[in-house]
Protein backbone atom coordinates (compact mmCIF):
# COMPACT_ATOMS: atom_id res chain seq x y z
CA UNK A 1 0.00 0.00 0.00
CA UNK A 2 2.93 2.08 0.85
CA UNK A 3 5.48 2.63 -1.87
CA UNK A 4 9.11 4.97 -2.42
CA UNK A 5 9.07 8.75 -2.59
CA UNK A 6 12.02 10.18 -2.54
CA UNK A 7 12.28 13.85 -1.38
CA UNK A 8 15.44 16.60 -1.71
CA UNK A 9 16.74 18.12 1.50
CA UNK A 10 15.57 15.74 4.31
CA UNK A 11 16.94 12.45 5.47
CA UNK A 12 15.65 9.44 3.43
CA UNK A 13 14.37 7.51 6.14
CA UNK A 14 12.21 10.67 6.73
CA UNK A 15 10.85 10.77 3.30
CA UNK A 16 10.77 7.60 1.63
CA UNK A 17 7.18 6.92 2.20
CA UNK A 18 4.08 7.56 0.99
CA UNK A 19 0.63 5.71 0.08
CA UNK A 20 0.54 4.45 -3.45
CA UNK A 21 -1.41 6.59 -5.73
CA UNK A 22 -3.04 3.23 -7.38
CA UNK A 23 -4.56 1.87 -4.22
CA UNK A 24 -5.33 5.40 -2.88
CA UNK A 25 -7.39 5.78 -6.52
CA UNK A 26 -8.74 2.13 -5.31
CA UNK A 27 -10.09 3.37 -2.27
CA UNK A 28 -11.04 6.63 -3.49
CA UNK A 29 -13.19 4.77 -5.88
CA UNK A 30 -14.28 2.31 -3.61
CA UNK A 31 -15.77 4.91 -1.40
CA UNK A 32 -17.30 6.94 -3.79
CA UNK A 33 -19.42 4.47 -5.04
CA UNK A 34 -20.50 3.46 -1.73
CA UNK A 35 -21.79 7.39 -1.54
CA UNK A 36 -23.45 6.99 -4.95
CA UNK A 37 -25.51 3.98 -3.81
CA UNK A 38 -26.36 6.16 -0.51
CA UNK A 39 -27.70 8.39 -2.27
CA UNK A 40 -30.04 6.08 -5.05
CA UNK A 41 -31.32 5.13 -1.84
CA UNK A 42 -32.40 8.29 -0.50
CA UNK A 43 -33.89 9.16 -4.38
CA UNK A 44 -35.91 6.14 -4.48
CA UNK A 45 -37.42 6.48 -1.02
CA UNK A 46 -35.86 3.18 0.16
CA UNK A 47 -33.56 4.38 2.97
CA UNK A 48 -36.80 5.75 4.86
CA UNK A 49 -36.96 2.45 6.91
CA UNK A 50 -33.19 2.65 7.94
CA UNK A 51 -33.19 6.13 9.13
CA UNK A 52 -36.12 5.90 11.05
CA UNK A 53 -34.47 2.80 12.19
CA UNK A 54 -31.28 3.94 12.83
CA UNK A 55 -32.63 7.07 14.65
CA UNK A 56 -35.10 5.27 16.95
CA UNK A 57 -32.49 2.39 17.80
CA UNK A 58 -30.37 4.65 20.61
CA UNK A 59 -33.84 5.89 22.26
CA UNK A 60 -36.25 4.61 24.90
CA UNK A 61 -39.84 5.61 26.51
CA UNK A 62 -42.43 7.53 24.42
CA UNK A 63 -40.34 10.57 25.37
CA UNK A 64 -37.98 8.93 22.99
CA UNK A 65 -34.83 10.01 25.52
CA UNK A 66 -31.31 8.46 24.47
CA UNK A 67 -30.90 5.06 25.66
CA UNK A 68 -27.56 4.60 28.90
CA UNK A 69 -26.76 6.37 31.89
CA UNK A 70 -26.13 10.77 31.70
CA UNK A 71 -22.50 10.21 31.24
CA UNK A 72 -22.60 8.11 28.07
CA UNK A 73 -24.89 11.31 26.59
CA UNK A 74 -21.69 13.90 27.93
CA UNK A 75 -19.21 11.10 26.50
CA UNK A 76 -21.15 11.06 22.89
CA UNK A 77 -21.39 15.07 22.92
CA UNK A 78 -17.20 15.24 23.38
CA UNK A 79 -16.84 12.66 20.56
CA UNK A 80 -18.94 14.60 18.02
CA UNK A 81 -16.89 17.58 19.02
CA UNK A 82 -14.14 16.30 18.02
CA UNK A 83 -15.66 16.38 14.50
CA UNK A 84 -16.90 20.24 14.98
CA UNK A 85 -15.09 23.19 13.64
CA UNK A 86 -13.55 24.72 16.56
CA UNK A 87 -11.66 21.57 17.78
CA UNK A 88 -11.13 19.69 13.68
CA UNK A 89 -9.34 23.19 12.62
CA UNK A 90 -7.59 23.37 16.16
CA UNK A 91 -6.35 20.03 15.56
CA UNK A 92 -5.34 21.17 12.23
CA UNK A 93 -3.49 23.77 13.29
CA UNK A 94 -1.32 21.86 15.62
CA UNK A 95 -0.62 18.61 12.84
CA UNK A 96 0.25 21.70 10.53
CA UNK A 97 3.01 22.91 12.58
CA UNK A 98 4.20 19.95 13.85
CA UNK A 99 4.32 19.00 10.06
CA UNK A 100 6.68 22.03 9.51
CA UNK A 101 9.03 22.03 12.72
CA UNK A 102 9.99 18.29 11.41
CA UNK A 103 10.25 19.76 8.01
CA UNK A 104 7.63 17.80 5.78
CA UNK A 105 6.30 20.39 3.69
CA UNK A 106 5.25 18.44 1.22
CA UNK A 107 3.26 16.84 3.57
CA UNK A 108 1.65 20.19 4.96
CA UNK A 109 1.08 21.36 2.02
CA UNK A 110 -0.74 18.44 0.90
CA UNK A 111 -3.12 18.48 3.87
CA UNK A 112 -3.88 21.90 3.08
CA UNK A 113 -4.56 21.52 0.27
CA UNK A 114 -7.26 18.04 1.01
CA UNK A 115 -8.79 19.54 3.51
CA UNK A 116 -9.52 23.12 1.48
CA UNK A 117 -11.28 21.22 -1.39
CA UNK A 118 -12.95 18.49 1.04
CA UNK A 119 -14.66 21.73 2.91
CA UNK A 120 -15.55 22.96 -0.93
CA UNK A 121 -16.64 19.44 -1.76
CA UNK A 122 -19.06 19.14 1.03
CA UNK A 123 -20.68 22.74 0.91
CA UNK A 124 -21.43 21.87 -2.78
CA UNK A 125 -23.00 18.37 -2.21
CA UNK A 126 -25.02 20.52 0.83
CA UNK A 127 -26.52 23.25 -1.76
CA UNK A 128 -27.06 21.05 -4.29
CA UNK A 129 -29.35 18.19 -2.04
CA UNK A 130 -30.68 21.10 0.61
CA UNK A 131 -31.97 17.79 2.87
CA UNK A 132 -33.88 19.51 5.79
CA UNK A 133 -32.35 17.99 9.34
CA UNK A 134 -34.57 14.76 10.66
CA UNK A 135 -37.17 15.67 13.34
CA UNK A 136 -38.16 12.17 14.10
CA UNK A 137 -36.44 12.36 17.68
CA UNK A 138 -35.39 15.22 19.59
CA UNK A 139 -31.58 16.81 18.74
CA UNK A 140 -29.96 15.95 22.29
CA UNK A 141 -27.39 18.90 20.46
CA UNK A 142 -27.73 22.01 18.43
CA UNK A 143 -27.37 21.10 14.51
CA UNK A 144 -27.24 24.34 11.75
CA UNK A 145 -27.54 24.03 8.03
CA UNK A 146 -28.53 21.30 5.91
CA UNK A 147 -28.33 17.42 6.94
CA UNK A 148 -27.05 15.51 3.84
CA UNK A 149 -24.12 14.62 3.61
CA UNK A 150 -23.14 14.93 7.24
CA UNK A 151 -20.54 18.16 7.80
CA UNK A 152 -19.23 16.27 10.66
CA UNK A 153 -18.83 12.48 9.22
CA UNK A 154 -17.03 13.97 6.15
CA UNK A 155 -14.89 16.98 7.58
CA UNK A 156 -14.01 14.36 10.28
CA UNK A 157 -12.78 11.59 7.45
CA UNK A 158 -11.17 14.29 5.72
CA UNK A 159 -8.99 15.57 7.80
CA UNK A 160 -8.20 12.32 10.43
CA UNK A 161 -7.31 10.37 7.70
CA UNK A 162 -5.24 13.18 5.82
CA UNK A 163 -3.18 13.16 8.61
CA UNK A 164 -2.69 9.72 9.47
CA UNK A 165 -1.90 9.87 5.71
CA UNK A 166 1.11 12.25 6.66
CA UNK A 167 2.46 10.92 9.29
CA UNK A 168 2.52 7.43 7.64
CA UNK A 169 5.18 8.95 5.32
CA UNK A 170 7.42 9.33 8.79
CA UNK A 171 7.69 5.49 9.07
CA UNK A 172 8.91 2.65 7.04
CA UNK A 173 7.55 -0.05 9.00
CA UNK A 174 4.09 -1.38 7.52
CA UNK A 175 2.66 -2.09 11.01
CA UNK A 176 2.79 1.55 12.17
CA UNK A 177 1.34 3.16 8.64
CA UNK A 178 -1.43 0.54 9.09
CA UNK A 179 -1.95 1.31 12.95
CA UNK A 180 -2.41 5.24 12.21
CA UNK A 181 -4.82 5.09 9.04
CA UNK A 182 -6.96 2.33 11.03
CA UNK A 183 -7.21 4.35 13.67
CA UNK A 184 -7.87 7.28 12.02
CA UNK A 185 -10.79 5.30 10.09
CA UNK A 186 -12.24 3.96 13.24
CA UNK A 187 -12.35 7.91 15.06
CA UNK A 188 -13.73 9.35 12.02
CA UNK A 189 -16.18 6.72 12.12
CA UNK A 190 -17.69 7.08 15.72
CA UNK A 191 -18.16 10.53 15.22
CA UNK A 192 -19.64 9.84 12.07
CA UNK A 193 -22.62 7.83 14.61
CA UNK A 194 -22.12 10.15 17.33
CA UNK A 195 -24.90 12.27 15.21
CA UNK A 196 -27.09 9.62 14.63
CA UNK A 197 -27.10 8.93 18.21
CA UNK A 198 -27.70 12.68 18.73
CA UNK A 199 -30.56 12.99 15.99
CA UNK A 200 -29.55 15.56 14.11
CA UNK A 201 -28.75 13.14 11.25
CA UNK A 202 -30.32 10.85 9.51
CA UNK A 203 -28.07 7.32 8.80
CA UNK A 204 -27.19 7.79 5.57
CA UNK A 205 -26.17 11.80 5.96
CA UNK A 206 -23.57 9.86 7.94
CA UNK A 207 -23.14 6.77 5.69
CA UNK A 208 -22.68 9.48 2.67
CA UNK A 209 -20.74 11.98 4.86
CA UNK A 210 -18.06 9.73 5.66
CA UNK A 211 -17.66 7.58 2.46
CA UNK A 212 -17.69 11.11 0.74
CA UNK A 213 -14.72 12.37 3.26
CA UNK A 214 -12.89 9.36 3.19
CA UNK A 215 -12.77 8.63 -0.84
CA UNK A 216 -11.56 13.06 -1.07
CA UNK A 217 -8.84 12.41 1.20
CA UNK A 218 -7.65 9.19 -0.89
CA UNK A 219 -8.35 11.14 -4.10
CA UNK A 220 -6.71 13.94 -3.03
CA UNK A 221 -3.52 12.23 -1.91
CA UNK A 222 -3.49 10.56 -5.14
CA UNK A 223 -3.85 13.84 -7.62
CA UNK A 224 -2.57 16.66 -5.33
CA UNK A 225 0.93 14.73 -4.76
CA UNK A 226 2.84 16.20 -7.05
CA UNK A 227 1.07 19.79 -7.14
CA UNK A 228 2.05 19.68 -2.90
CA UNK A 229 5.67 18.53 -3.92
CA UNK A 230 5.84 21.22 -6.40
CA UNK A 231 4.73 24.06 -4.14
CA UNK A 232 6.95 22.61 -1.29
CA UNK A 233 9.73 22.82 -3.18
CA UNK A 234 8.79 26.31 -4.59
CA UNK A 235 8.66 27.66 -1.00
CA UNK A 236 12.04 26.41 -0.36
CA UNK A 237 13.65 27.74 -3.25
CA UNK A 238 12.31 31.10 -2.41
CA UNK A 239 13.54 30.75 1.12
CA UNK A 240 16.85 29.57 -0.04
CA UNK A 241 17.11 33.07 -2.41
CA UNK A 242 15.98 35.01 0.61
CA UNK A 243 18.34 33.53 3.08
CA UNK A 244 21.74 34.78 3.05
CA UNK A 245 24.34 32.24 2.68
CA UNK A 246 27.55 32.68 5.37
Amino acid sequence: MIEPSPERNLPQRARSWRISPRHALIAAAVCWAGFMMVVLLIMTGRGEAMDSAGLLFWRRGADLVPAGPQWLLEAVRDLTALGGVLLRNLILIGVLAALLFLRLKREAVLLTATVMGGWLVNSLVKLAVGRPRPMIVPHLTEAGGQSFPSGHSFNSAVIYIAIALAFAAMSPRRSVRWTLIISAVVLSIAIAISRVWLGVHFPTDVAAGWLGGAGWAFLASALLHKPAKAVAEQADDVLETLTPHP
